[in-house]
C-alpha cells in the first residue's frame, strides 16, 4: 500500500514537474503527432481556444443550473506588449458577458496580465478589467498563484478594493498562512473563493496536498467563512470534504452569499448533485491555447487521471 501511495505521489510530482518544461511543451505542441493527442487529453479540461468555442459551451452548463465562471487562461507573461495584449482579451470576454447577459463571472491570474513584470502594470490593468466587469454587471475573481506571489496578489487585491466592491479572491487552504489572510479578506468585499491549492510548494509553506492537514484545514476555513455571511465560493472536488461541511451545515449552505464550484470535466456529476439538492452551483470554464499547464495540473492533482487521459487520447 506505502508503495502504491509513493508511486501516485511521485507521478503527480513528474506532472507538475512537466507542466512547468516549457522546452517540453514546445516540442510536444510542435510534433505533428504528438500535438493531436494533447488537445484530444485537452478537451476534457478546457472549454474551447476562442471566445465563440467558451460561449458555445454555456448554453449547456445553464441547462444544468449551474452559473458559470470563465477565465482565459495563459502562464506567467513575461513582457508588458504581450500584459497589454492579453488584457484585451479579458476586455472582450467582459464585453460578451455584459452583451448577451449571461450569468457568468470573469476570473483571471494577475500575472497574465501583467503583475510579474511590473506590479503597477498588472494593477492598472486590472483596474481596467474590474471597470469593465462592474460595467457588465459581474464579479471579477483574481485567481491564486504559487506562494512567492502570494504578497502581491494580495496587496493588488486590497488596492482594488479601494474603488471596487466586485473583486474577489482566490485563497488556498494549504499555505499555513492563510488563516490569517483571511482575517484580513473578511473586512474588505468582494468573493472569497476557497480552494486547496496546486502549487508545488515546500512543506514549511503548505500542508501536504492529500494530508488529513489540509482537509482540516480546509473545512476550519469553509466553516468561517460560512458563518461569517461573506460571499464564499466552495471550490472543491473533495467528496469527504463536501460531505462534511453538508453534515456540519444543512440548510445554511443554501443561503445567498454560498455557492458551490468545480471545475469542467471534473466532479460533473457532483455538482449536479449540489444543484439538485437547492444549492447554487457554478461551473468553472477555460479557454484559450495556453492550456498545457492547466490541463497537467488537474491530472496531477489526481494520478489516477492519467487512465482517463490515455482513453481520450485515443480518441
Amino acid at each position: 500500500m506505502l508503495d502504491v501511495a509513493f508511486a501516485r505521489a511521485a507521478s503527480a510530482e513528474t506532472l507538475r514537474a512537466f507542466a512547468l518544461d516549457e522546452s517540453l511543451k514546445a516540442r510536444v505542441l510542435a510534433d505533428p503527432g504528438l500535438s493531436p493527442i494533447a488537445r484530444r487529453i485537452a478537451e476534457r479540461y478546457i472549454a474551447g481556444e476562442t471566445l465563440d468555442q467558451v460561449f458555445d459551451r454555456l448554453p449547456e452548463v445553464f441547462a444544468r443550473g449551474h452559473l458559470a465562471s470563465i477565465e482565459y487562461t495563459g502562464e506567467s507573461v513575461r513582457a508588458a506588449a504581450v500584459a497589454d495584449a492579453e488584457t484585451e482579451v479579458f476586455l472582450e470576454l467582459a464585453r460578451r458577458i455584459q452583451s448577451s447577459a449571461v450569468p457568468s463571472t470573469v476570473s483571471f491570474d494577475l500575472s497574465h496580465i501583467g503583475l510579474t513584470v511590473d506590479p503597477e502594470l498588472g494593477y492598472r490593468n486590472a483596474v481596467r478589467l474590474a471597470e469593465a466587469t462592474a460595467e457588465a454587471g459581474t464579479e471579477l475573481i483574481i485567481s491564486a498563484e504559487g506562494s512567492a506571489r502570494t504578497d502581491l496578489v494580495l496587496d493588488t487585491h486590497a488596492r482594488l478594493c479601494r474603488s471596487f466592491d466586485h473583486v474577489g479572491i482566490t485563497v488556498q487552504a494549504r499555505l499555513h498562512r492563510t488563516p490569517s489572510d483571511l482575517a484580513a479578506l473578511l473586512q474588505r468585499p468582494g468573493r472569497v473563493r476557497l480552494v486547496k491549492g496546486a502549487f508545488l510548494e515546500p512543506e514549511s509553506v503548505a500542508f501536504a496536498r492529500d494530508s488529513s492537514a489540509l482537509r482540516d484545514a480546509y473545512v476550519t476555513l469553509a466553516d468561517t467563512l460560512i458563518t461569517s455571511g461573506h460571499a464564499l465560493s466552495i471550490a472543491t472536488h473533495d467528496a469527504d470534504i463536501l460531505d462534511t461541511l453538508l453534515s456540519v451545515h444543512g440548510s445554511a449552505l443554501a443561503a445567498p452569499h454560498v455557492e458551490f464550484e468545480m471545475l469542467l470535466g471534473l466532479g460533473t456529476e457532483t455538482l449536479d448533485e449540489l444543484r439538485a439538492a437547492g444549492l447554487r452551483t457554478r461551473e468553472y470554464l477555460i479557454f484559450g491555447t495556453e492550456w498545457w499547464l492547466y490541463v497537467l495540473n488537474r491530472i496531477a492533482e489526481n494520478p489516477d487521471r492519467v487512465f482517463q487521459a490515455i482513453t481520450d487520447a485515443a480518441g
